[in-house]
């Protein structure tokens, strides 16, 4: 018999699988790793907007993330800097000024560790709520995003002649993206979600025969990942949210090693 906190971590982990292997999918296919990081870091900084003005943390981090997003898309269309320089300058800035704001409020009592590797033990069924909730929402945006989105991962000019309006996809993407990673922060923290994303996705891309079947690969391994990672730090007494990811490496590994050794035997 599984004890309360366990099972709703592991409805945590399954609810949240369910959009983050999608949402990786566009993460892996369109280069924006860095991008999600960047969104990630500023997860610290909405952690204090959220102290200052005294709402939800989620919805804080939130307010900042897609804030981050709006600025960069911003800065894309007027400056002449590099994207990856934006997007360095927003992340690392983000980050520091979070943790200045953060050291004004020296009598708040915030577990930094929490915020930063998660803490999926410590799910509430209210939280359960949002993740599910808010897993459906977003899944629904990403089904209605998916046909732009998708044709601006194969040419942004095409996708523009068609009428798809591939610039405001990419900026609803973004701040779905923000949307998903303040919710995920409790669960594996704000240096781990994107490789949560990242991962489950990039394992099923080389068996994939349609970015759909790929897409739906991705949830199922991140499920695997969310439920033997969980029973794995249960019987090492290990981090949850880290060994969640570790769980997620080792199935890339894998796969990625059968993959290889099956490409090289057919030659």
């Amino acid at each position: 018999m599984l004890d309360d906190f366990f099972a709703r971590a592991l409805l945590a982990g399954v609810g949240l699988a369910f959009i983050t292997g999608p949402t990786g999918c566009f993460i892996v296919w369109k280069r924006l790793a860095y991008f999600g990081e960047t969104i990630a870091h500023s997860s610290l900084l909405g952690v204090s907007i959220a102290i200052v003005t005294n709402i939800h943390l989620e919805l804080g981090i939130f307010m900042a993330a897609a804030l981050l997003v709006l600025i960069l898309y911003f800065l894309e269309q007027r400056d002449t800097l590099p994207v990856d320089t934006l997007l360095g300058l927003l992340s690392h800035g983000g980050l520091a000024l979070g943790l200045v704001v953060l050291s004004f409020f020296p009598s708040m009592r915030i577990d930094l560790q929490a915020l930063l590797f998660g803490d999926i033990l410590a799910v509430s069924r209210g939280d359960l709520v949002v993740i599910w909730a808010g897993g459906a929402i977003a899944l629904g945006v990403l089904w209605w995003l998916w046909r732009p989105l998708l044709a601006a991962t194969v040419s942004t000019d095409l996708a523009a002649v068609a009428g798809l309006r591939p610039k405001r996809a990419q900026l609803l993407f973004g701040i779905l993206l923000a949307a998903v990673i303040a919710v995920a922060i409790k669960i594996v923290g704000v240096l781990l979600i994107v490789a949560l994303m990242i991962l489950p996705a990039a394992t099923v891309r080389p068996l994939a025969s349609s970015p759909e079947r790929m897409a739906m690969g991705a949830a199922v391994v991140g499920v695997l990942a969310a439920a033997g990672g969980l029973y794995a730090s249960a019987e090492f007494d290990t981090p949850s949210g880290p060994t969640i990811v570790v769980t997620a490496l080792i199935l890339f590994l894998l796969t990625r090693l059968n993959w290889l050794l099956r490409k090289r035997r057919s030659r």
